[in-house]
């Protein structure tokens, strides 16, 4: 089996799940051309846990984990399978890489999760779980928590970071112009070159070398999914930028997908 590529996709604000914009499509098509996974395994920071848990539900719900949107948003299911096998393969590799890892049976898909691979697989056909973010993640750590689970892909299991290439949410619930969101833009254009270039260093210390990242990230947690994909993909590979385009001003919807040689370019 080819090795699988990992992605990162940014999930914006909930009403992503039926605001689909440019970004849907996009991952859409990407769901239609990929070889279809084993499993998909997602690292949200909609789920933080002391230490690293991994969801083993074999029929995992669908959380609804967010509040005062419309009313469409609580209907929407998606029934996924989860994958107890896939759960205990990434248990023993995460144990084996030191991340001291526990098995959670109950967790179920929160909106990191089933809003972008809803958009990727509409059907719910490919299995889905999660693996937690630990509270004292850094960015480095995210770098790790991927190559840890890196083996995965070879196994054709999708790794997939769901965060967002900006995340200032405060200013989302604003009315920025178009001049005071400039920043955001740089951020993303900062983004795209340090994931084209495979410059881990940039990636890990973005808060020393990104413009306007602090800004942009006022919180990490919307970040790390990010080095977590570089860090599973394959040593040296090619990116394909997804441009989803800029939702409310300020939340930039790009995805990356990054390729192994077996990925075949679009």
């Amino acid at each position: 089996m080819n090795r699988m590529p990992s992605l990162f996709v940014s999930h914006g604000a909930p009403t992503f799940a039926i605001e689909p914009a440019l970004a849907g499509p996009l991952l859409n098509q990407l769901g239609r051309e990929l070889p279809t996974p084993k499993a998909i395994v997602v690292l949200s920071p909609h789920w933080v846990t002391p230490n690293v848990r991994v969801g083993f539900a074999a029929a995992p719900e669908t959380i609804h984990d967010f509040g005062g949107f419309p009313a469409e948003l609580y209907r929407i299911q998606y029934p996924a399978p989860g994958s107890p096998a896939v759960a205990a393969r990434a248990l023993e590799l995460l144990n084996a890489a030191g991340w001291n890892a526990t098995a959670d049976a109950q967790r179920g898909l929160d909106h990191g999760a089933w809003v972008p691979v809803r958009h990727l697989y509409p059907d719910a056909n490919v299995p889905v779980l999660q693996v937690s973010m630990p509270r004292s993640l850094d960015a480095a750590g995210a770098v790790r928590l991927g190559r840890a689970l890196a083996p995965l892909a070879d196994e054709g299991v999708l790794l997939l970071g769901s965060g967002s290439i900006t995340h200032n949410l405060y200013e989302f619930r604003q009315d920025i112009d178009a001049q005071g969101a400039s920043y955001a833009s740089e951020f993303v254009d900062w983004a795209r070159a340090a994931v084209r270039g495979g410059d881990e260093a940039a990636l890990i210390h973005y808060l020393d070398v990104a413009p306007h990242a602090q800004r942009a990230h006022p919180t990490p947690d919307h970040y790390l999914p990010l080095p977590f994909a570089f860090g599973a993909a394959a040593p040296g590979a090619d990116v394909e930028v997804l441009d989803g385009g800029m939702t409310y001003g300020v939340l930039a919807m790009d995805s990356y997908l990054f390729k192994d040689g077996h990925i075949p370019a679009r």
